[in-house]
């Protein structure tokens, strides 16, 4: 194999790969890229795969020249650093030579022992997947990214209920929801499917994504206006990102994806989330976001971990929101903010300041909704009918 590739794009291609690879695993490949290089009708492609053995993510560069196609397995951390540190190389040659893999620059030479290409796991491929799966459709990258924003960030840490792990995708229709949980608080986004679907007619599907599947998700989808074709099987799901975005096109086009992201579901039952929105809430909030977002912020500098919590006192006629927060031997705070609209009586609530902000980051319209009960019960925050954010309330001492 011999290949010369720019390094800029490499570079992106690499570290996003790398970030599949696990730190510390038994099997030796499982630390390792695998380098495919192809030409076929001129055009040359460089595929770049990384596993962890249930995430995967394959890139292909097209700003390359292969002079000899070929595979390589090499280590994903020495290749990592070698692409990073070499930044006033404009490109790299990448050859291979029995079991060593060459890295040269105009000044820089690296040799690298590679690993068998046949001990690297098989991927799956998306086009095998996608023509038996259960659910098949396309989007757009921006679109989907906003509903894994919107969710991902409510999602359970460390907990043994490996449901809440994830995040819940339904699909029903060109209807999409997505859903996280980590008992404490609750994030829905919803979208309705604009570029087309396969399957448009099958019965409903859902699933439980990986916090560490989105989160790649996250950092491929670079450009909003890709499109995405997502194929659901009954234990994986597949992600290709498309260069360039086709109103026309209902995800069944052939030509390889710039880019695949695959990953193994959560095992497992979410949690009946319906039941946990509350629906009789009595009293009403209309404020603007960054006013809110930024008294937030604030109040939080006087919290610790003892005194994690906002206290949010609502006053009807006044239309006024008054945020305290007091931390022994620190200090105290208060900040005021002014309501566009309250309906209902006075309320104090208290809250956890990073919860609140952690929704707020997400929205992008000029103003928000709360919706409140009573000081012991759950509030509700709402961006128009595609999100909803519930969020319990913390006891603070008087």
């Amino acid at each position: 194999m011999k290949v010369i590739c720019e390094r800029q794009a490499l570079l992106a291609a690499v570290n996003n790969v790398a970030s599949v690879v696990p730190k510390r695993t038994p099997q030796a490949a499982l630390s390792c890229l695998k380098l495919t290089a192809t030409k076929s009708a001129g055009i040359s492609e460089l595929l770049i795969s990384g596993t962890d053995g249930d995430t995967s993510l394959q890139i292909s560069i097209a700003q390359v020249d292969v002079a000899s196609p070929g595979t390589t397995v090499i280590s994903a951390d020495k290749f990592c650093q070698i692409v990073q540190a070499v930044d006033k190389e404009p490109t790299l040659t990448i050859e291979t030579d029995n079991e060593l893999c060459l890295i040269r620059g105009t000044t820089s030479r690296f040799k690298i022992f590679t690993h068998p290409a046949d001990q690297f796991p098989a991927i799956p491929e998306f086009q095998a997947a996608a023509a038996s799966a259960r659910s098949v459709f396309a989007h757009t990258a921006g679109a989907f990214l906003a509903l894994v924003n919107r969710t991902v960030f409510a999602t359970a840490r460390e907990t043994s209920r490996y449901a809440i792990n994830g995040v819940l995708l339904k699909r029903d229709g060109k209807k999409l929801e997505m859903v996280a949980t980590d008992g404490r608080r609750l994030a829905l986004a919803r979208a309705t499917l604009k570029i087309g679907a396969d399957k448009s007619d099958s019965a409903p599907a859902s699933c439980i994504i990986p916090t560490k599947a989105l989160n790649l998700f996250k950092s491929v989808a670079s450009n909003p206006d890709d499109a995405i074709r997502v194929a659901i099987t009954d234990n994986r799901i597949f992600f290709a990102f498309e260069d360039v975005v086709d109103a026309k096109k209902s995800g069944g086009d052939e030509s390889r994806p710039r880019a695949v992201l695959t990953s193994t579901l959560v095992e497992g039952a979410f949690p009946p989330y319906e039941d946990v929105i509350p629906k009789d809430h009595d009293k009403r909030v209309v404020v603007t976001r960054e006013e809110l977002a930024t008294a937030v912020r604030e109040a939080s500098i006087l919290t610790n971990e003892e005194s994690r919590g906002v206290r949010m006192a609502f006053a009807s006629k006044a239309k006024t929101l008054k945020l305290t927060s007091r931390a022994p031997e620190m200090g105290e705070s208060e900040i005021d903010v002014h309501l566009s609209s309250y309906e209902g009586e006075d309320l104090e609530i208290s809250f956890n300041p990073q919860f609140i902000a952690d929704a707020l980051k997400t929205i992008d319209d000029a103003e928000v909704q709360i919706e409140l009960k009573a000081s012991n019960k759950p509030g509700l925050m709402r961006c128009g009918n595609d999100f909803l954010y519930v969020v319990m309330p913390v006891n603070l001492p008087v």
